[in-house]
């Protein structure tokens, strides 16, 4: 069974930096795509990016572009999200999904696995 596995949240001062992790148990993300979501409280589930390992194209919502990056290890088991110039309204759980068979990569239901999800939490 796939596991996915988060990390890197944490407390940080807008325009600060965090890189999330996202693993699947030592086994590869070949042929998946994964995408970063996030839920603030009280909102609802909101897209970040996604990167379709195999292939390397990325995507992002337009909210992040220009500041966050997605990206993979060589090994193909590791998908990162580096954020920069973080934003008080960043603040939110951060979840990855894996998927393979994923056309709309927005929609949560093309999802096969998903983490447990880390806090981020920028301070003004």
């Amino acid at each position: 069974q796939v596991q996915l596995v988060e990390s890197g949240g944490g407390l940080v001062q807008a325009g600060g930096s965090l890189r999330l992790s996202c693993g699947r148990s030592g086994r590869t993300f070949s042929r998946y795509a994964i995408t970063w979501f996030r839920q603030a409280p009280g909102k609802e589930g909101e897209f970040v990016a996604t990167i379709r390992v195999s292939e390397g194209n990325t995507y992002y919502a337009d909210s992040v572009k220009g500041r966050f990056t997605i990206s993979r290890n060589n090994a193909k088991t590791t998908v990162y999200l580096q954020m920069n110039s973080l934003k008080p309204e960043d603040t939110a759980v951060y979840y990855c999904a894996a998927g393979q068979r994923v056309r709309g990569i927005g929609d949560t239901d093309e999802y096969d696995y998903w983490g447990q999800g880390t806090q981020v939490t920028v301070s003004s």
